[in-house]
């Protein structure tokens, strides 16, 4: 994946997050796009509340994993790196 193909998928991806995003904010949580790597996997970082929450699992596959892989078709997997 060249430079501005990554770009235009790191876009793409940040807007399927964008949708996530406010149910995240109604407990104080929040979720940051960090990297997209050679192998099409995405990682993100958990901000506010859900860096300790222990339903962030949960979050990660049934929102998460799916609001990307749903606008992203070409991605194989997510990963959180905290």
């Amino acid at each position: 994946m060249n430079t501005s193909e990554k770009a235009e998928l790191m876009e793409r991806v940040d807007n399927a997050l964008d949708d996530v995003r406010p149910h995240l904010a109604v407990d104080g949580g929040n979720v940051e796009l960090v990297d997209i790597t050679e192998d099409m996997e995405v990682k993100i970082k958990w901000m506010g509340n859900c860096k300790s929450c222990s339903m962030s699992s949960m979050t990660m596959k049934a929102g998460i994993e799916q609001a990307i892989l749903g606008k992203c078709p070409s991605v194989k997997s997510v990963a959180a790196i905290n």
